[in-house]
């Protein structure tokens, strides 16, 4: 048998089925897919291949998915810390935003996030945010596996002028990627306070004929619970449950405001959620029930959010914020195992986004979305359980190389297809820009 690529390492930790660990394993790449996972000494016996890597001391995991984040918010980076959710919006990036969003703006800041991204084994992510065209545009560039939102809100801005032009828009991008293998459009609104009743039906709607997933802010803060009530006479899920959201295509970003009867109906509906957990720590917003939700059958995925609230887009720093805090709040420490959170990293976010046919694990005949994790360093030493060794002491500096659909997109920490020094230079040039405003609309 001859392939593209065959990968040796340590371990291959395959996330299905769940807790299996294979030591001394390859996988043969071949046309973008796995062709094969076999123990490294029959490999080296049946296997021809074009390219040979070798990692000992290295565990290959499917590459991570961050379901929820903001990449051009990674130019507003460290801009507004250490503030409340709505202070942070109103007074902050949403002044921000207004002044600087724009095709350039969103260019540089989605290469910026997705250099991270990839240098911390994340192989595919969600998105939500203006000009998700451009963003798609610099995800086909950088080879990385994409899911754009096609954002709606109720107010203008340099993307659309209202509701019905963000809709036109939002179908526009789904035409324009519908036939990507690496590229998927679904919708977006972003929160029950800023989007009103007509567009979320249309949104339900257009849903349902096109068969794509709704991605959306649900329950992030006390004080969206307490305007809904005022505006609305109900808690935000309430008022979308009556407008027909919540769903198996239905991906609520943050929950952390929940009351058991809401849990129970999460679970009923099919629908998913992603836990954001450094950035809801960031913010205190409050604390995700994962542990609850996860024990009523509900899919729970993890996110970063965007790096101006976390700060950073590091899943494998997630992965241990989230075990951790899952922990804390259950008051449980057999709660959010390694195991899990690994699954919450890769899987389970493949399923919330309809993609697990795709990624989210290594299995014969999915896209070979890989990323390795060099396990012999000193931080990670000595190694009982892999697993536990990558969700709970490894760093995002130990990631040492990363595949997409079969392509090398990281190699030895050196970017393949990403220029480092331009990346830093672009950064640069919109600090100065950002110091520059930033110091005027304070005088």
């Amino acid at each position: 048998m001859h392939t593209d690529s065959l990968i040796h390492a340590s371990w291959i930790i395959p996330v299905e089925p769940a807790g299996q660990v294979l030591a001394e394993h390859a996988i043969a790449i071949h046309e973008g897919r796995i062709a094969a996972i076999l123990p490294s000494a029959q490999a080296r016996e049946q296997i021809s291949a074009s390219t040979v890597v070798e990692l000992p001391g290295h565990a290959l995991i499917p590459g991570l998915i961050n379901a929820h984040t903001h990449t051009p918010m990674s130019l507003f980076r460290g801009m507004a810390d250490d503030l409340p959710l709505m202070d942070w919006l109103n007074q902050h990036i949403w002044p921000a935003e207004k002044r600087w969003i724009s095709p350039e703006f969103v260019a540089d800041g989605s290469r910026l996030a997705m250099a991270e991204m990839i240098r911390s084994g994340t192989t595919c992510f969600n998105d939500m945010y203006f000009f998700p065209d451009v963003t798609g545009q610099v995800a086909q560039e950088a080879g990385m596996r994409a899911v754009l939102g096609m954002i709606l809100i109720d107010f203008p801005s340099a993307w659309a002028a209202d509701a019905e032009d963000y809709l036109n828009k939002a179908l526009e991008l789904h035409d324009q990627y519908r036939n990507e293998p690496l590229i998927r459009a679904i919708f977006a609104p972003h929160a029950p306070y800023s989007v009103s009743d007509a567009p979320l039906r249309k949104v339900r709607t257009l849903a349902n004929e096109l068969e794509l997933p709704i991605h959306m802010h649900v329950h992030e803060t006390v004080d969206e619970i307490n305007q809904s009530r005022k505006n609305f006479g109900q808690r935000p899920l309430a008022r979308l449950e009556a407008l027909g959201l919540p769903g198996p295509d239905f991906i609520a970003v943050h929950m952390t405001q929940l009351d058991d009867d809401e849990i129970k109906a999460l679970a009923a509906s099919g629908s998913h959620v992603v836990h954001c957990p450094e950035s809801n720590l960031k913010l205190a917003s409050g604390f995700c029930p994962v542990a609850k939700l996860l024990d009523a059958g509900v899919n729970v995925a993890l996110g970063t959010d965007g790096a101006a609230s976390n700060n950073d887009l590091d899943m494998l720093g997630e992965m241990r914020s989230a075990a951790l805090l899952g922990k804390g709040v259950a008051q449980d420490p057999e709660a959010l195992p390694a195991a899990q959170v690994l699954a919450m990293a890769t899987i389970n976010g493949a399923r919330a986004l309809g993609l697990e046919e795709q990624t989210g694990s290594l299995r014969v005949g999915k896209a070979a979305d890989i990323t390795a994790i060099d396990l012999e360093q000193l931080e990670t030493r000595p190694l009982f359980d892999p697993v536990s060794q990558i969700v709970y002491a490894a760093g995002r500096e130990q990631v040492s190389n990363v595949w997409i659909n079969g392509c090398h997109l990281l190699r030895e920490r050196k970017l393949v297809r990403m220029d480092h020094a331009q990346l830093l230079a672009n950064a640069g040039q919109w600090q100065e820009k950002l110091i520059e405003w930033r110091q005027s609309q304070a005088s």
